[in-house]
């Protein structure tokens, strides 16, 4: 490396020196952008949601109990607006949509991460849940994408919430693991046909997170802290994830950093879906506190 002979600093080829430097695109990775984020009232939404706005985007969320929508409007801020849709009325969606981009301007960002457990135990599940948890996670998905076509930049990116449930084959969850396999597979036919107006769609897997979707299982300090040892048992690098690694992936897909990365999912899972036998409880270790 050399000086320049006048100011002392480090002089580049191509003129950089010469060129304005312009900090604020450094510092954000999403200036200049909107998303549209479904669920993000709370849990990964929101902690992706946050995530967006600290790196200059405007983002809409979309949810379905108004009290956390709300509280999430307050914390995010004047670059966010909130509005109260079931992501199973199709209509509404589309109205929610609308009014997004009147507000904003057309998207360039979807993250479709609006969804629902479910338990369908073969031999005991209801038609009503399991129909019920496709409807959510994998029909309003795809209808929340259609929603969003006709406002979506050029160029946009779509990422969609998958699960490590797709590929685990947990009982009990016949349902949600193929709505969440659905997803996947979707999403490599939504590349396709959207790759014409280099539009990217990508799927987030997330693991074990600790989000408000496990309900019971961590109601108490006491239930919440044995739900965290077996998680971390179980996944290699020991511990439970947290809403934040998953609103971090999200963000690079987001970005023009992954601009030529699509059709692809990435596991946020701690090596439990890539290497289970590497789980303390194969390795004769205590999980990480």
């Amino acid at each position: 490396m050399w000086l320049h002979y006048k100011t002392i600093l480090p002089k580049w080829p191509y003129g950089f020196m010469m060129k304005p430097f312009n900090i604020w695109r450094l510092a954000v990775r999403l200036a200049n952008k909107t998303a549209l984020i479904t669920g993000g009232n709370s849990g990964i939404g929101l902690a992706t949601a946050k995530r967006f706005v600290a790196e200059g985007a405007k983002v809409a969320i979309t949810g379905r109990n108004l009290e956390r929508l709300e509280a999430a409007a307050r914390e995010l801020g004047p670059q966010a607006l909130a509005l109260a849709v079931d992501a199973t009325d199709i209509a509404a969606t589309e109205a929610a949509i609308a009014k997004a981009a009147d507000r904003f301007g057309k998207l360039d960002i979807v993250f479709a991460n609006a969804g629902i457990p479910g338990q369908t135990p073969v031999g005991s599940a209801s038609l009503e849940i399991f129909e019920q948890v496709i409807r959510t996670n994998l029909t309003s998905v795809f209808f929340t994408v259609q929603a969003a076509l006709p406002h979506l930049n050029d160029g946009a990116s779509i990422i969609l919430n998958g699960s490590v449930i797709s590929v685990l084959g947990n009982p009990g969850y016949s349902a949600y693991a193929a709505s969440k396999a659905g997803v996947t597979a979707m999403a490599r036919v939504l590349v396709s046909e959207l790759s014409p107006r280099g539009i990217r769609v990508n799927v987030v897997a997330p693991g074990a997170i600790r989000t408000p979707i496990w309900g019971a299982a961590i109601a108490t300090p006491e239930a919440e802290k044995m739900f965290e040892a077996r998680i971390g048992a179980t996944t290699p690098l020991g511990h439970i994830g947290e809403p934040e690694n998953i609103a971090n992936t999200v963000l690079f897909l987001a970005s023009d950093e992954a601009s030529h990365i699509t059709g692809q999912q990435l596991f946020v899972d701690g090596g439990s879906t890539s290497s289970p036998a590497g789980a303390p409880i194969f390795r004769g270790q205590a999980p990480r506190q």
